[in-house]
């Protein structure tokens, strides 16, 4: 059988002076992550690295009840252990932000994606977005939890209102603004050939759905500096970062 195959890469972008961005890669744990930081001075940028850090610290820790054999799949309790992850991680970020009065409200987006026996388990806050691309389709696996998007799913804005819509950044949950977070965590089991893409929304922002998915399809793993170099091209107005991963055939 061959060996999954995993590419992610961070981009500051042509506006921003600073990346916020972070993402973490580790095809030895099957475990990839995306956090987009926010906060003054060097808030987000310490925010997401600290989530991927505690974040990745945690599961290690945990790493025999997540390689335990003789569970069936798909098993909510290793979905409660990335929620757990991410909660603790958001207790790290809280209490760095009271030690450093600079760092005060810093916080960031996590969507964390765990490969286990044929199954994709995800966590999530914010809005970085988990896409799964199977056989041409792509499908946005995570809700953002956004101002605009809530107004969305309540039927008050159209989709192109919401594309457009000022305020499309304003984020209702994030890791670190608080000492824990209403985390959404879910599994489903995965094909040969899928991938599956964890980004930012300095991605999913400037590019289409279908944009996303011909490139993905087209280069694989490969696809992600094409779509960092896209987004570049729409503007590059935010830090951009995309993790894929290829499930073997």
């Amino acid at each position: 059988m061959k060996k999954m195959e995993a590419s992610g890469a961070t981009d500051v972008g042509r506006v921003r002076q600073t990346n916020q961005d972070d993402f973490l890669v580790d095809l030895n744990d099957h475990l990839f992550v995306v956090a987009d930081g926010m906060g003054g001075h060097a808030g987000g940028e310490v925010a997401s690295r600290l989530c991927v850090q505690e974040v990745s610290s945690y599961l290690r820790t945990h790493e025999r009840m997540m390689k335990d054999g003789a569970r069936k799949h798909p098993d909510a309790r290793l979905g409660s252990v990335l929620a757990e992850a991410i909660n603790h991680a958001s207790l790290k970020i809280y209490e760095k932000a009271l030690e450093e009065p600079d760092l005060k409200g810093m916080g960031t987006t996590s969507t964390l994606l765990k490969m286990v026996e044929g199954h994709a388990y995800c966590a999530h806050v914010g809005d970085s977005r988990l896409y799964l691309i199977r056989a041409g389709f792509i499908y946005q696996v995570t809700h953002d939890h956004s101002l605009v998007n809530e107004q969305l799913r309540a039927g008050l804005i159209s989709k192109e209102q919401a594309r457009l819509h000022e305020r499309k950044n304003v984020i209702t949950r994030s890791v670190g603004y608080q000492e824990y977070e209403d985390v959404d965590s879910f599994a489903f089991a995965t094909e040969p050939g899928d991938f599956l893409l964890v980004c930012s929304d300095g991605l999913h922002g400037k590019l289409s759905d279908e944009e996303i998915c011909n490139l993905c399809r087209e280069l694989g793993c490969g696809a992600v500096s094409a779509l960092i170099a896209a987004a570049n091209v729409r503007g590059g107005d935010d830090n951009i970062t995309a993790v894929i991963v290829r499930v073997p055939a």
